[in-house]
């Protein structure tokens, strides 16, 4: 039986990390009627979860969300996690948007000429639903053989906190991206560690950061889905903790292993390594359970999109996920392009003759 309806709204917007504040930006200027349910404690979304030295690799004025620049820091170097919770805290009071939270989302079901939002605290309708809930709670580990076996911990980039919790280990950080590539900078001044990575990782010039990468991501996705790096946004930043453990001369990385055993890993030439921890810096998988009732997921857990829009379901809209569904829409800038492009059509939609 379904909860009570507690109210109906034109547009509900899941989730209030960046991609749904982004969205909620162009949303009031609209005049259309819509709120924010957000599943966290506080504003700030994934960033929350973020490890405490996590920093962009971008300056402030190239990770802003619409409307709004993230104000440059008073001290040198990028912004830092805090920074970007401290800034989309703000942004929300900023604009007043009509966040409500902790409310969490657990189905979304065709109800008439509506959406019916099931949550914890009552049911919502909406006569169009903007789902942003991103991909944190959906850390991905390779299903590597023996893996269930292995005694040592194992830890996903979206719960690693610090390095000090691995010191004087034996330790394996798994993952060529970005954060397999910082992880593994401060992990091996503490720990023995060895950097996994599928092919030799792709490291940006020295002079590179962000904004190059992100110029060039779009240019590859323009260029054809094939010429893109896996999710889009692949090569390395040379922030200075990877520029440090370059010059201490540990930023090297070994292929993958074949098994996993109780103590270790077997290697593919035989050789076997005692292991006492495995961080797995594996990426995410978008978190969509919550619309399992549509019918619209498809075979590899994603949404069949025409731009952000459902083609099964065409009262739904999804953004933040990555590149499938905006270029760069998990990135702050990037969800900020996508939510432009995004609303305006949305509100087209809704203006039309039933």
């Amino acid at each position: 039986m379904a909860n009570p309806v507690t109210v109906s709204h034109d547009v509900i917007v899941i989730g209030g990390g960046q991609a749904g504040l982004a969205t909620g930006y162009y949303l009031r200027r609209t005049g259309l009627d819509f709120v924010i349910l957000d599943a966290g404690t506080a504003a700030g979304g994934a960033w929350r979860h973020g490890w405490d030295s996590l920093r962009l690799f971008s300056p402030a004025g190239y990770s802003s969300m619409p409307g709004w620049p993230m104000p440059a820091r008073a001290e040198p170097g990028y912004p830092t996690r805090d920074d970007v919770i401290d800034y989309l805290t703000r942004y929300e009071a900023r604009y007043a948007l009509p966040v409500r939270r902790p409310v969490a989302v657990s189905n979304v079901l065709q109800d008439g000429t509506e959406l019916r939002v099931e949550t914890d605290h009552g049911d919502f309708r909406a006569r169009r639903v903007v789902s942003a809930t991103g991909t944190w709670s959906r850390p991905f580990i390779p299903d590597y053989p023996g893996r269930a076996l292995f005694q040592g911990r194992q830890v996903h980039s979206a719960h690693y906190v610090r390095p000090d919790m691995f010191g004087g280990l034996t330790v394996l950080v798994v993952g060529g991206g970005n954060s397999g590539a910082q992880i593994f900078a401060e992990v091996s001044k503490v720990a023995s560690t060895t950097w996994v990575t599928v092919a030799k990782p792709l490291f940006l010039p020295d002079d590179v950061d962000g904004r190059v990468l992100f110029e060039r991501a779009t240019a590859r996705l323009r260029d054809g889905p094939g010429s893109a790096p896996v999710g889009g946004i692949g090569d390395i930043v040379m922030v200075p903790a990877i520029i440090e453990a370059r010059e201490r001369g540990v930023l090297k990385s070994v292929r993958p292993f074949e098994r996993m055993t109780e103590q270790g890993v077997v290697w593919r030439d035989g050789g076997e390594t005692a292991v006492d921890a495995i961080i797995w810096c594996t990426g995410f998988r978008p978190a969509l359970a919550h619309l399992a009732g549509l019918g619209v997921l498809e075979a590899d857990g994603r949404v069949a999109v025409a731009g952000q829009q459902s083609m099964k379901e065409p009262r739904l809209w999804l953004t933040g996920y990555g590149d499938w569904c905006g270029t760069g829409s998990a990135t702050l800038i990037g969800s900020a392009r996508v939510a432009r492009d995004l609303v305006p059509r949305l509100q087209a939609q809704l203006s039309r003759p039933a």
